[in-house]
């Protein structure tokens, strides 16, 4: 006879599963470029180095060229380049600029906390680094 025991979880091994976990969510990025433009290839350089160094293996980077992909741009908002947007895990973030501000990025991409003076209620910002 089968031992529900032996297949249920217990609540503490189910929390421990999601703690392990939670510091190894994986994102899916969007960084939208204009073209080998010096702005463009620095954010490329800065989020690839950044993504490198704390999400090695936990990210997934798709980059679109705006003069590429025009129908997608414009389905998106983008208003600027280069945007960053951060699709997983929530909530959605923008960001614009070349991503040189590295603690900037790490708090647009909710790695690090922000430091608070006071709360985002929005389920999307936009921060301009």
């Amino acid at each position: 006879m089968i031992n529900p025991e032996e297949f249920d979880p217990t609540i503490r091994e189910v929390f421990e599963e999601a703690l392990s976990q939670s510091s190894e969510q994986h994102y899916v990025l969007r960084l939208y470029i204009a073209g080998t433009t010096y702005q463009s290839v620095k954010a490329l350089q800065n989020l690839k180095q950044i993504c490198e160094e704390h999400l090695k293996g936990r990210y997934e980077l798709e980059v679109i060229d705006i003069y590429q992909d025009m129908e997608l741009t414009s389905s998106q908002n983008i208003v600027a380049v280069p945007t960053l947007i951060k699709e997983l895990p929530p909530p959605i973030q923008r960001l614009i600029g070349n991503l040189s501000n590295t603690e900037k990025v790490l708090v647009g991409l909710d790695i690090i906390p922000k430091k608070t003076t006071g709360g985002r209620n929005n389920d999307e910002f936009t921060e301009f680094v």
